[in-house]
């Protein structure tokens, strides 16, 4: 994978040793140098390096000051090059992968290169399975919710598609399903049903009524909080206060 590298450091020969460094290496690409602290939390903002070589003692910034002010959500690859050996320990607090002491050679540099790789590959990894795994389980849930019904009516067995359901009440430890002037019973509780039903579909607007909510056509407040929905065929049917936060009232 190609690597956008930034250089932070206030000393400009510094910069040019990092910059002959990485040029050997075509899968960087150097997006910004720059020679303050200040600067350079502005670069990372805007240009959002894979891999910042952050000096220390910088003036406007230290190095660790700089990173107080990133979000760590978006932190890049952090590799700490200073003259100073004292601030190592701190350097790793902060969660900097390597500590790149001056003056360095390039084997060592190497190293901390070949660090950063692994670092960002395992990082782009990550993002990737996190990824698939919400896509798996949104596909997962849309799986879950019954797109038909089976109804169990007259001696015969016919299938109902949920989409076509106006509303529902509870009708014993059964369900009664409206659907236009038809009326179907179908053997299970409310409380399993709904569970069963899409959720971006299907409000629960009373402990014993749920409601098609493609079907709603006005809500209209009535005493106590409660809240009458009128259906499009104008069927009309109470909505609790208790349930009235599923339309966000």
């Amino acid at each position: 994978m190609n690597i956008r590298a930034q250089i932070v450091d206030d000393e400009p020969l510094a910069r040019e040793r990092i910059r002959m460094l990485l040029a050997e290496d075509p899968k960087i690409e150097i997006v910004a140098e720059s020679a303050n602290g200040a600067e350079a939390l502005r670069d990372i903002q805007r240009l959002a390096p894979d891999l910042v070589f952050l000096d220390i003692q910088m003036p406007e910034l230290t190095g660790f000051e700089l990173l107080d002010q990133l979000d760590p959500k978006r932190m890049p690859v952090i590799v700490f090059v200073t003259a100073y050996d004292q601030y190592a320990l701190k350097a790793f607090e902060v969660c900097a992968l390597d500590y790149l002491l001056k003056p360095f050679d390039r084997e060592r540099f190497s190293r901390a290169l070949a660090r950063a790789r692994v670092e960002l590959d395992r990082r782009k990894s990550g993002e990737v399975n996190e990824q698939v795994l919400k896509l798996l389980v949104n596909l997962e849930q849309a799986r879950k919710y019954l797109e038909k019904l089976m109804i169990h009516e007259g001696g015969r067995v016919f299938f109902l598609r949920a989409d076509e359901i106006d509303w529902i009440e509870a009708a014993g430890n059964y369900a009664r399903l409206h659907v236009g002037k038809q009326e179907h019973l179908y053997r299970e509780t409310m409380a399993k049903l709904e569970s069963q039903l899409n959720p971006d579909r299907f409000a629960r607007i009373h402990r014993s009524a749920i409601v098609n909510t493609e079907r709603v056509k006005e809500l209209q407040p009535c005493f106590r909080g409660d809240y009458v929905i009128v259906l499009r065929d104008n069927q009309k049917l109470t909505m609790s206060r208790t349930y009235r936060s599923r339309f966000n009232l």
